[in-house]
């Protein structure tokens, strides 16, 4: 190994080893310094929208029908007021490819900038218990004193009054969470009635706040830099065009204390490649990164933003404000960490759509383009009509035979259905309801009888002929269902 690899191999030591872990395998605790600045209020603005469509959605409803609906236990699923059912199904398997295919194109383009604005995880972290946490426990450094202090009065006093609040925000979110899955009603009643009539969901309910503030208090940024998969799936996916919170390792290295001075200009790193992780080496000429290390201590997951791109980095642009702070006060131009690509950094050229891109592109296109269609020519009724399994034709009289079936109609609307009636096509047959027969479909519900089927003999194609059943109601047709007719071969 020559000496150039020698030094490649110390920068790399980096990823060899996670910042929550130290060498004995026991969790190091972060304490993150408060960020501000532009990038931190813009993302305040962002999660305020989002926690308000959080809380909101379950509230909001369209025709009486909640606008969003994810009831696995009753297998009923309502997505902007749209009534799907399990005969949808390949409509939800659709729509998770559709998703997934997005998930990649967009991580390709812009990487983990997901997690920073938009993820649940980060927004309850860093936007809502994080805040609490410095309310009362101070910033880092207060936080670390009172981490390391004996357990008196004053520090019982802030651990049970933070951990208080937070327990309260993950039954909030718990219940949240729960409305969205049996609807904000039953959510209700569950908090409301006496705790022996609805003791199933009332365990659910403490289940979900438990592991809520386990998450919130405990697990915290090991749910990005551990749990998540999104952050594997980035290592695999970002390419040397990604748009990323990068550090300008061209301006900034070598790294050093500098005046307030013009701008200088930086040095190249070895083979214009990823800068020599906490390069100390006296240069007559520093590039501007004054080693200050603030973008290490605002950053939520402990990583070093200049040792390059790391999935542990959420894209939370904390360490962007910290250093464009800095530069400001050495006289320097922002932007020394900011949003951009390797190449953008290396070559100066920025390029977005590149061929995989296009390629992805046009997959997703694809994709929405077959999911708008069945959307459109989903029916509102799906009528299932199977013949009664064990049971053969029957002779009518000289000229029909019959045979039994039993059918379905369901309702996927939110509305009742009046009126049902089956025709069958072609019309020389008969059909004709066995017993006692409703012909109303309540909203979201299902209707099921048996009928006859009687088909002149003539008419048969031989062991199976296939027929059509048209389902109407008040005069219009709302569905049509294919079966087959047992006959006496020919």
């Amino acid at each position: 190994m020559n000496e150039i690899d020698e030094i490649y191999q110390d920068a790399e030591e980096y990823r060899d080893h996670l910042a929550t872990v130290d060498k004995k395998g026991k969790r190091v605790w972060l304490y993150p310094k408060k960020p501000s600045g532009w990038f931190y209020s813009a993302r305040n603005l962002a999660s305020v929208v989002m926690l308000a469509l959080l809380f909101g959605m379950p509230f909001i409803k369209v025709n009486g029908e909640p606008l969003l609906l994810f009831n696995i236990l009753e297998r009923k699923f309502i997505i902007f007021s749209i009534v799907f059912t399990p005969q949808d199904l390949h409509l939800f398997a659709l729509a998770m490819v559709t998703f997934m295919v997005f998930i990649v194109l967009f991580t390709v383009v812009f990487g983990r900038l997901f997690c920073g604005w938009v993820c649940p995880q980060t927004i309850f972290m860093e936007m809502v218990f994080r805040k609490i946490e410095y309310w009362i426990d101070g910033d880092a450094s207060q936080q670390r004193k009172l981490a390391a202090a004996p357990w008196t009065s004053g520090k019982i006093i802030k651990r049970a009054s933070k951990y208080a609040i937070f327990y309260t925000i993950a039954l909030l979110i718990a219940n949240t969470f729960l409305s969205y899955i049996i609807g904000v009603e039953a959510v209700e009643k569950i908090a409301t009635d006496p705790i022996g009539q609805h003791l199933g969901g009332f365990m659910a309910m403490l289940i979900f706040a438990g592991i809520f503030f386990f998450v919130f208090a405990y697990m915290r940024e090991q749910v990005c830099v551990v749990v998540c998969p999104y952050g594997r799936l980035q290592s695999v996916l970002l390419v040397p065009d990604s748009i990323v919170v990068h550090y300008d390792y061209v301006r900034g290295e070598p790294r050093g204390r500098i005046q307030k001075m013009p701008l200088a200009v930086g040095h190249l790193p070895l083979a214009d490649q990823q800068p020599i992780a906490n390069s100390q080496s006296p240069a007559a000429n520093p590039g501007d990164c004054i080693d200050c290390k603030l973008c290490v201590q605002v950053c939520p997951t402990g990583i070093d933003i200049r040792n390059g791109t790391q999935l542990e980095c959420v894209n939370c642009t904390a360490c962007m404000d910290a250093c464009d702070g800095v530069m400001e006060k050495v006289n320097r131009p922002k932007g020394l960490i900011r949003y951009d690509s390797d190449k953008g950094i290396r070559e100066g050229k920025r390029k977005i759509f590149t061929a995989r891109v296009w390629a992805y592109s046009a997959v997703l296109a694809v994709l929405i383009a077959v999911q708008v269609f069945l959307f459109a020519t989903r029916s509102e009724v799906e009528t299932v009509i199977l013949r009664t399994p064990g049971q053969l034709f029957q002779r009518v009289d000289d000229t029909h035979l019959s045979n039994l079936y039993n059918y379905e109609v369901i309702n996927k609307t939110g509305k009742d259905i009046d009126g049902i009636e089956f025709r069958l096509r072609p019309g020389d047959g008969r059909i004709k309801l066995v017993g006692e027969h409703a012909t109303n479909v309540p909203k979201q519900g299902l209707l099921k009888g048996v009928f006859f089927v009687e088909m002149p003999e003539n008419q048969l194609d031989g062991r199976k002929t296939k027929i059509f059943i048209e389902v109407w109601s008040k005069g219009k047709k709302v569905d049509e269902a294919t079966t087959n007719f047992l006959g006496p071969v020919k």
